[in-house]
């Protein structure tokens, strides 16, 4: 298959041809790699490849046959390396599948190498010290977003059509926006973290993936959703697959418009600009929209603090056992200077003020749970602002202390944690794009607990009335003259 084909099909489209037997997965895997070989030397998003060892049988599932990219942190893969994006943990190979992974193989999916990350997923932006900053495919001198940068990117160029991300404080939202992109958080309990972990960041942190169409990331939660043996709870499983809501009518919704972040940051002129075009789509879809007021039961000062005491508490446990097991020093030599900050602010945190920061994590759930009894969704910029210049975000992290840290992340991203804390599912859509740069611009869409249905009806609905996925960035392996 040429790749020109191939960037063509969405995930699901290329599934149904292997079903047919118009190409074979091994097949698939080669134009993958070819357009990873045409577009990652520019944008930086692939870390490594691997020959890939699945071998799925075709129609065994919707993905079955797809080529498939994993990010370097959260999830293992037996005898390939995951180094969190970090010196501390360069050359770490997994000895076991984790259960994710194994949920990737029963899906069909054929891995075949591994996405960037900023280092430790601790920062929003991939540019890591360990492999380079990863360049966003609509503008090479902007970022990629992060954590999830080098799997948004990767897809964004073609390389694949979906690829797994994870979600902290918008990690595969922010990705999603900055290179137009579909991207949903699911529900905390949606995706199982084990068997190493329970919860990650204390359940802020779930898995997911960003994908060219909404029908694709639909049909990667159907196949990894669930429990594992000794996971401490659960989303209730949905009433129906979620492959189905996607072309299943929303109705008339009510849906509630937040212009302007609670930390108070403004929305830029582009952003605000595309959030009324996107109120117009709404409307002339029949939903019911109105500017809201939503409080999160604490101040923004204390919010703050709170997800940078949960986040650092968990980074120093994480950053001490990977020092162990490596015998290497916790310095400067091993970790940058953001994330060292992060850990030597961990350190100083006392049992009693994290158990204050997770009475927090409570508050803004019971607070946003309050507004989704009277609303069905939640609409907000996913960024207050364009794709940020490459070097821009860790200017002066040097002088800022680990809370200094979180500090400039939710000032960064304002609209997104708040979601991590509640544990209620949010995507990003690319719905439009800012008239006088081309770059995309997402739009956040947020519903209540174990919602991800209604949130799938409305994306399938959107991707329908403002079709995305013909939009191509400036870097896109179909453009490579005789392939």
């Amino acid at each position: 298959m040429r790749v020109s084909e191939y960037v063509g099909f969405d995930a699901v489209g290329l599934a149904e041809l292997v079903a047919k037997g118009e190409v074979t997965p091994a097949e698939l895997e080669a134009a993958a790699r070819e357009a990873a070989h045409a577009v990652d030397p520019r944008i930086n998003a692939v870390v490594e490849t691997w020959p890939a060892d699945d071998e799925p049988e075709p129609g065994s599932t919707p993905l079955a046959g797809v080529p498939f990219l994993i990010k370097d942190i959260a999830v293992t893969m037996a005898g390939r390396r995951t180094e969190l994006g970090s010196r501390l943990a360069a050359g770490n190979v997994a000895g076991a599948d984790s259960a994710l992974m194994q949920r990737f193989r029963r899906a069909g999916l054929v891995t075949f190498g591994r996405t960037s990350t900023p280092e430790m997923a601790y920062s929003i932006t991939t540019e890591p010290v360990l492999h380079g900053p990863t360049r966003n495919p609509w503008n090479l001198a902007r970022s990629a977003g992060g954590s999830s940068g080098g799997a948004g990117a990767a897809v964004a160029a073609g390389v694949v059509p979906l690829a797994h991300a994870t979600d902290a404080a918008g990690s595969l939202r922010i990705p999603a926006a900055y290179n137009g992109l579909f991207g949903l958080k699911p529900t905390r309990g949606r995706v199982s973290m084990g068997p190493d972990a329970d919860e990650v960041f204390s359940g802020l942190a779930v898995h997911g993936s960003v994908s060219r169409t909404v029908r694709d990331s639909a049909a990667l939660l159907d196949r990894i959703r669930g429990p594992e043996p000794g996971d401490p709870y659960f989303a209730q499983q949905p009433s129906r697959p979620y492959a189905e809501e996607v072309t299943r009518h929303p109705g008339s919704l009510r849906i509630g418009v937040l212009a302007h972040s609670w930390g108070g940051r403004r929305t830029t002129p582009p952003v605000a600009d595309a959030l009324s075009r996107t109120v117009r789509l709404l409307e002339s879809l029949g939903h019911q929209v109105e500017q809201v007021e939503v409080g999160l039961s604490v101040g923004w000062e204390e919010f703050v603090e709170a997800t940078a005491r949960v986040m650092t508490a968990h980074l120093t446990s994480s950053v001490d056992e990977l020092a162990a097991a490596f015998d290497r020093p916790v310095d400067s030599s091993t970790l940058e200077p953001a994330t060292l900050a992060g850990y030597r602010y961990g350190q100083r945190v006392e049992g009693a003020r994290f158990v204050d920061a997770l009475a927090v994590r409570n508050r803004v759930a019971r607070s946003l749970a309050r507004y989704f009894a009277a609303h069905d969704i939640l609409l907000t910029p996913t960024l207050p602002e364009l794709p940020m210049p490459l070097g821009s975000y860790a200017e002066g992290a040097e002088a800022l202390d680990g809370l200094g840290w979180i500090g400039r992340l939710n000032d960064r991203s304002p609209f997104t944690m708040a979601f991590n804390m509640a544990g209620t599912p949010a995507m990003s859509v690319p719905v439009t794009a800012d008239p006088g740069t081309g770059l995309p611009i997402g739009m956040q869409f947020a519903a209540g607990h174990g919602l991800e249905g209604r949130l799938f009806r409305l994306a399938g609905q959107l991707e329908q009335a403002s079709p995305w996925s013909a939009r191509t960035p400036t870097v896109w392996a179909g453009d490579r003259p005789g392939r």
